[in-house]
């Protein structure tokens, strides 16, 4: 039998993320995820930036984290009050874990205390800030020294929750952008390939056509071609005319904050 936690990541995988199909991207995510809350003590402290109103002020995140103390900072802009919790009914599950967020707050003023966090979780957020020095600036000062920044990217997306999406890092940007506010970056992970950004590019398309025509599209994709695709980046991972390249999806970068 599943326990409570496996049932809420199975409501993140196939009914938030959807990950089977829709958004294979967000593997990377939960799979992150759940190696850094096996790692996690009883004493340590965990804060989370989120978009918690999208999902009727729910965090995500904090049900996987069974251990240590969980804060969830719902870092929701304005706009978001505008167009309210659209999300909501995907956690209108039983299974779904309902953890109300902790701290309404912005991502340059926490309301964190200096140094307390053992570990910063910045999941699927970078791209909806507007600052970025602000915002490494205030996770420099709210971890503990050796304490662990968690930051996961989407490499390939639309334009989304307009005006709000401000940019789109690479993983070595990221780094980069990290090494200067005073981290040093301990790992790197890549999602996804060519073939994903293709089936992810045809997911967004379908959203174009009127409703009464898209179901024949969307069967036609993933009965012959769906899962050819996602097979063709397993086969074919690397590209053979250019070494220098490669086409995530998504991407994760783990640091520390350098003990002074």
């Amino acid at each position: 039998m599943k326990s409570p936690v496996d049932l809420h990541l199975d409501i993140l995988s196939k009914k938030i993320f959807q990950t089977e199909d829709k958004w294979p991207q967000f593997e990377l995510l939960l799979t992150d995820l759940q190696e850094l809350a096996a790692a996690t003590k009883p004493e340590q402290i965990i804060v989370s930036l989120e978009r918690t109103l999208l999902y009727g002020g729910y965090s995500l995140i904090a049900p996987i984290f069974s251990n240590g103390s969980f804060i969830s900072v719902d870092c929701s802009p304005e706009s978001a009050e505008e167009r309210g919790a659209y999300n909501y009914k995907m956690v209108d599950d039983p299974s779904f874990i309902k953890h109300q967020f902790d701290v309404r707050a912005v991502v340059d003023d926490t309301k964190i205390e200096n140094e307390s966090t053992d570990l910063l979780l910045i999941p699927n957020l970078v791209h909806h800030v507007a600052d970025q020095d602000s915002m490494f600036k205030e996770a420099y000062r709210i971890l503990k020294p050796g304490g662990m920044l968690y930051i996961f990217e989407p490499l390939v997306r639309e334009l989304h929750q307009i005006p709000d999406d401000f940019l789109r890092y690479t993983p070595y940007g990221l780094a980069g952008q990290m090494e200067k506010f005073g981290f040093q970056v301990q790992d790197s992970r890549h999602h996804g390939g060519p073939f994903e950004v293709i089936s992810y590019c045809w997911f967004q398309a379908l959203e174009y056509i009127p409703e009464d025509e898209r179901s024949k599209f969307e069967t036609w994709f993933k009965e012959k071609h769906f899962k050819e695709l996602m097979e063709l980046d397993q086969k074919y991972p690397q590209n053979l005319s250019r070494r220098h390249t490669s086409f995530p999806t998504s991407f994760s970068v783990f640091a520390k904050k350098e003990r002074l």
